[in-house]
């Protein structure tokens, strides 16, 4: 996540990361803080690729007139040999009344700009990409304590579920929630705020299958086709059902506050997957998993009818919770035939 610390006397922010989100709270952050040494401080933005070392020169010699000036240069992996000399020459020797701020996404590309920046004790502002959902969770929960609320860990996960992983929308959403409640968001806050989307989530699909609740596993999947939710999440949300509940069920009965440290997972999450684990057999879950391994390579790798292959694997993991999964790869469809025969869509 990104730390947007940069001080009243920073001269250069090097700001390292790709998330679009954090780097423009970085940049602007600060933009902000040498404004507020001096109002009039003269902005001016760069591409890395598009300005020459004379230019950058020009505007980080000294001022006849004074004040306080701000150079944005964006895409430093962009940057020419001669302008990264240049930069790299002026960073060792900073004007106090110029402000330098550098965006890099962090590759190898320019990375001698980067470093060089650095080595010069630059202030570096992360902004990566986060990776992981524990790390999408934190951000959620973050985002609500810099807007003044509070969030709860599993309202952090509902909303995930129901918005996505786009840090701007998260952001937007999060915004929202604190204007519109009084900043103590709950599981049940985000439910009411975005039912509608959250009944449709691949998560709701999986929850259904996984308690052997065919139909509605049928009809959360066709209207979350309908209105456009991609088969990929879907497919990775019940391969997670199956996953989660196997993973609780191996570890044994417990309090689940206290099995959430050894599962790496939160104790809601775990006391969900117990509840779901009821009527499972390991033999069950082995079969469930095989389906949902199955599902999986057929939505990613480019099933004629993706949709038809997560049919097929609602039936599949219905059948192993209740042993009657015969374990081979064509176990489901047979059901599922059988179910558009019968008329089994609501």
């Amino acid at each position: 996540m990104g730390c947007v610390t940069a001080g009243a006397t920073d001269s250069i922010v090097l700001v390292s990361g790709d998330e679009e989100l954090l780097v423009t709270r970085a940049v602007a952050h600060a933009i902000e803080t040498a404004r507020a040494a001096d109002p009039g401080a003269d902005v001016r933005e760069y591409e890395g690729g598009a300005v020459s070392p004379g230019e950058i020169a020009e505007m980080t010699s000294p001022s006849l007139f004074g004040g306080r000036r701000v150079l944005v240069l964006r895409n430093g992996q962009d940057a020419k040999k001669d302008l990264t000399a240049a930069l790299l020459a002026y960073a060792k020797q900073p004007d106090p009344d110029v402000t330098l701020i550098v965006t890099h996404p962090g590759g190898a590309k320019g990375k001698a700009l980067a470093d060089g920046l650095k080595s010069a004790g630059a202030t570096v502002v992360q902004a990566m990409k986060l990776k992981g959902n524990r790390e999408r969770v934190a951000f959620v929960r973050d985002e609500f304590r810099r807007l003044g609320g509070r969030c709860t860990e599993d309202a952090a996960e509902a909303l995930l579920a129901s918005v996505g992983n786009d840090m701007r929308e998260l952001a937007a959403a999060c915004s929202q929630l604190v204007a519109d409640t009084d900043g103590r968001i709950g599981a049940d806050t985000v439910a009411r705020y975005y039912r509608g989307r959250a009944e449709v989530s691949g998560f709701t699909v999986a929850d259904a299958a996984m308690v052997g609740d065919v139909p509605g596993a049928l009809e959360a999947l066709r209207w979350a086709l309908h209105i456009g939710v991609d088969p990929v999440p879907i497919a990775d949300a019940i391969a997670d059902g199956v996953r989660t509940v196997a993973r609780v069920a191996s570890a044994g009965r417990g309090n689940a506050y206290q099995l959430a440290s050894s599962l790496g997972m939160p104790a809601w999450k775990i006391e969900r997957a117990q509840r779901q684990g009821r009527g499972w057999s390991p033999e069950g879950l082995v079969d469930a998993m095989r389906a949902a391994a199955e599902c999986n390579a057929e939505v990613k790798g480019g099933s004629d009818d993706r949709g038809y292959a997560l049919e097929r694997a609602i039936f599949a993991v219905a059948a192993a919770r209740h042993g009657t999964s015969s374990g081979g790869p064509g176990a489901g469809q047979a059901a599922t035939q059988g179910a558009r025969r019968g008329g089994g869509s609501r």
